[in-house]
């Protein structure tokens, strides 16, 4: 039987968020000892390592519960799976294009200064006109 201070420290997730997880039903409510404190088992355990192992790869909420229900059929085709794990490549795949894009326009503002006072400074005025970016973003 694991604490939630121990199960916090087993796997690197933060009190109030493995309560949170209670919460969402993505664990089960821990039992309770005659002093009122949470009791979690080696599924408990088990179950929230993979969970912040998905929260670590950026997969939502409700895919985490998918996929977590998919476990539970071991013996299923594993389809769905694959397809929950490529939706959440695609978004990776965005959020690095945007990114990238960010990068540039920061590279672009930053070294289009030169100025040496606030009231010059190419930094200030780009980011209080939007007009001045290359693109949107």
């Amino acid at each position: 039987m694991f604490s939630i201070g121990d199960l916090s420290r087993r796997t690197g997730v933060k009190v109030p968020t493995i309560r949170y997880y209670e919460q969402m039903g993505l664990i089960a409510a821990a039992d309770r000892t005659g002093g009122n404190q949470r009791r979690y088992e080696r599924p408990d355990l088990e179950r929230l390592t993979f969970i912040r192992h998905a929260r670590d790869l950026g997969f939502p909420i409700d895919a985490i519960r998918e996929l977590l229900a998919l476990s539970r059929h071991p013996d299923e085709p594993c389809e769905r799976a694959d397809d929950i794990a490529r939706e959440q490549l695609i978004e990776v795949r965005e959020k690095i294009a945007r990114l990238r894009k960010l990068e540039d326009e920061l590279e672009r503002i930053a070294s289009h200064c030169g100025a040496h006072s606030v009231g010059d400074c190419y930094v200030i005025r780009a980011l209080s006109d939007h007009g001045l970016c290359n693109h949107e973003h």
